[in-house]
């Protein structure tokens, strides 16, 4: 079995690459073992110290990676630099904060000495996605390398050239042979590793439908697992609202990535009264966007990363429009070479429709009316979905007030668009999974928190 590579950009074949055969799995598992064995004896300083080295390789090499993630999924050259610099980040906060995030806590008791340890778990597979291809991967590899741990790295089939780049970096960086390998594996392969006594822990950024599967999978091993799934994030347009401010985030969202982002805006909820403002603003300022071969400089937006994934993305908004959506902008297939998608503009967008229940993962705004502030609350969370949400106004205290508790999502902003940071935890609710990502939260998700006494 083996896995094609198709360049989004023209749909040409790049390259094949085989599936990692059993006996190479069996080797990679010993060695995993062996080398978190070894890793987790490591003092956390020089730990850091590799990490810092890992942050230099992908800086070093930023222009090639970039090129590399645009080959292989379509990502526009700068945002591809942008994505690495931000890895580089996390290993560099991760380095500099993780012995304090990691420190024993002391706990009062009638014992001589009691507190509460961090300790890793072991071996951790990562299942990772395409859509921010060394982002995704260090987001989760730079906390559980630092807390001890050895990955297991299960990158998606259309970039294997990323996983065999990131694996190489680490590498280069100094971590021992075994702590981070990268497998190709189909889903039956990967549901066997995940069987493995080995394999102590699951991560998965990915699908909904993909996170029940490995949740159950792996609930069936009782192995601890972090789910970051889909989103169908709500940005609220209320009344007091800069309405430059709120229409540029909700672009720069939406179309990050083509659109293919988790936490991309793509439910814009809008009160009544704002309604011929914002969406005049919003179909101007995508009309001016250019989309093009993410090679080029001049290009915001890249073709989608997959076939499928855009015809997947034509349907629903079709469907949404037959159901009565309007149609203000795009949603014409183009002609030509590669998998581009314009800039697409629905407006009363409806429950019942795609656009409204299902998530759009591509260049597509969906603006949808109410009456107040109450209502746009109501429909931000009338999702299965509880990744992200933004709140627009100049009355700060209540949009803060709604983002912190009127809100079902597990990241909140206000005024501005969803985006992680290593500082602060990362992750949703419901049908967007559970765990955290970053900050101290993630670095804790695979540790066994250990009580210890002292009589």
């Amino acid at each position: 079995m083996s896995f094609q590579v198709i360049d989004p950009t023209t749909g040409r074949l790049v390259r094949t690459v085989d599936e990692t055969p059993r006996a190479e799995v069996e080797r990679i598992l010993f060695a995993a073992a062996r080398g978190f064995e070894m890793w987790r004896r490591v003092p956390i300083e020089e730990r850091g110290a590799v990490l810092r080295k890992v942050a230099e390789g992908l800086r070093s090499r930023a222009n090639e990676w970039a090129e590399l993630i645009a080959t292989e999924m379509g990502k526009p050259l700068q945002q591809g630099r942008t994505e690495v610099e931000k890895c580089a980040l996390g290993c560099e906060y991760y380095a500099t904060h993780a012995a304090h995030l990691l420190a024993p806590e002391p706990a009062k008791t009638e014992a001589r000495k009691s507190y509460v340890s961090f300790e890793p778990l072991g071996v951790v597979l990562a299942i990772m996605p395409w859509n921010f291809p060394f982002w995704q991967v260090v987001r989760f590899g730079a906390p559980a390398l630092m807390a001890g741990n050895a990955v297991i790295l299960k990158h998606a089939p259309n970039v294997p050239g990323c996983a065999e780049a990131i694996e190489g970096i680490f590498r280069d960086a100094g971590v021992p042979e075994g702590v981070f390998q990268a497998v190709y594996l189909q889903n039956e392969g990967t549901g066997n590793l995940i069987d493995r006594r080995e394999i102590s822990a699951v991560t998965l950024t990915g699908s909904t439908r993909a996170g029940r599967e490995v949740a159950s999978r792996a609930g069936r091993a009782l192995k601890k697992t972090v789910l970051e799934l889909g989103g169908s994030d709500p940005y609220l347009i209320l009344p007091g609202a800069d309405m430059a401010r709120a229409v540029e985030a909700c672009v720069r969202s939406r179309l990050q990535n083509g659109g293919q982002s988790c936490i991309a805006a793509k439910r814009l909820i809008v009160v009544k009264d704002l309604e011929a403002e914002f969406v005049e603003r919003l179909v101007a300022r995508l009309k001016a966007v250019r989309v093009g071969d993410p090679k080029d400089e001049i290009n915001e937006v890249g073709p989608l990363a997959r076939r499928d994934l855009r015809d997947t993305l034509h349907h629903q908004v079709r469907a949404s429009v037959e159901a009565g959506a309007e149609l203000l902008l795009g949603g014409v297939m183009p002609d030509g070479d590669g998998w581009f998608y314009p800039p697409t503009v629905l407006r009363n967008v409806a429950p019942g429709m795609p656009a409204y229940e299902e998530e759009l993962f591509g260049p597509v705004a969906v603006v949808i009316t109410v009456e107040n502030e109450d209502e746009a609350v109501r429909v931000a969370n009338d999702s299965v979905y509880g990744l992200g949400g933004a709140v627009f106004s100049e009355d700060l205290a209540r949009a803060e007030e709604i983002a912190r508790e009127r809100l079902d999502v597990g990241c909140a902003f206000v005024n501005e668009y969803v985006r992680s940071d290593p500082s602060l935890p990362f992750g949703g609710v419901r049908d967007s999974g559970y765990g955290r990502e970053l900050g101290s939260f993630g670095i804790r998700e695979f540790v066994n928190v250990k009580m210890v006494w002292v009589a």
